[in-house]
């Protein structure tokens, strides 16, 4: 059986990316910070699906963490074939403030482990000739609502970066970029999007299968939906004032 890596696979997209890849016959390697919710999760899906999945509690904020994940992405007893670096937060906090914590730890966990994973991962399948690494961007790289759209835009570019490397070994590389998905993570993050009109959400186990046909078919980039590809493909043409013009007007409706 294969065997997919996903980090905060207990919540959110990464539950649906867990759910659905149990569902097509995969084991899994699950990460999270919350044990419990590891805990749960692997229950039901060993039983749902009568796979084996392994848990591993890990602080992506912490270096220690991500070097230990690392090797497990490595281990040539127990191949990865599959890495989907999912786990990420919402970032609020003003570029201005005076303690930059939140934005440490926001790089620590959607920037540099991402790399370092990334890169484990990258080294391991090329050894073996295949293999897939999909990273959850958002579609909000095109748009300038703070950090969080700065640290996913970092996201798109490296992946797409890795993707150059590794053309022709056999391993794929995809940088997923969702819109506004039906999951706790903006209520979690303090986003309101209570007022956002219903066309714009998408179903989260619907962004997944999508996302996992799109890898199967070797893309880069992938966008869900016809609506969200028309957004994303408006913010790379229209002009940079205007999107500036946009992401303000977005930022004050969330306040």
């Amino acid at each position: 059986m294969p065997t997919a890596l996903i980090t905060g696979g207990t919540v959110g997209i990464g539950h649906s990316f867990a759910t659905a890849l149990a569902a097509s016959g995969y084991d899994l390697v699950l990460a999270s910070r919350d044990r419990e919710g590891l805990e749960n999760v692997a229950g039901q899906l060993r039983d749902q699906h009568s796979i084996a999945v392994e848990v591993i509690p890990t602080d992506l904020a912490k270096r220690r963490d991500v070097d230990r994940l690392a090797k497990r992405i490595e281990d040539p007893a127990r191949p990865i074939d599959l890495l989907v670096n999912n786990a990420g937060f919402a970032v609020h906090d003003s570029l201005l403030v005076e303690d930059v914590s939140v934005h440490d730890r926001a790089f620590e966990v959607m920037c540099r482990a991402v790399l370092v994973l990334s890169g484990a991962a990258g080294r391991a399948m090329t050894s073996r000739g295949h293999g897939a690494i999909l990273n959850v961007s958002s579609s909000s790289t095109t748009i300038t609502t703070g950090n969080y759209s700065a640290i996913k835009a970092w996201c798109t570019v490296y992946t797409e970066g890795l993707s150059n490397e590794l053309r022709g070994t056999g391993v794929k590389v995809m940088a997923l970029l969702p819109g506004w998905v039906k999951t706790e993570f903006h209520s979690r993050g303090g986003v309101k999007a209570h007022n956002l009109p219903g066309f714009v959400w998408i179903d989260s186990d619907k962004l997944v299968a999508k996302a996992l046909k799109h890898l199967g078919a070797g893309k880069v980039l992938s966008v869900p939906t016809a609506r969200w590809r028309f957004a994303v493909g408006l913010g790379h043409i229209l002009p940079r004032r205007t999107i500036r013009w946009i992401s303000r007007k977005l930022t004050k409706s969330r306040q």
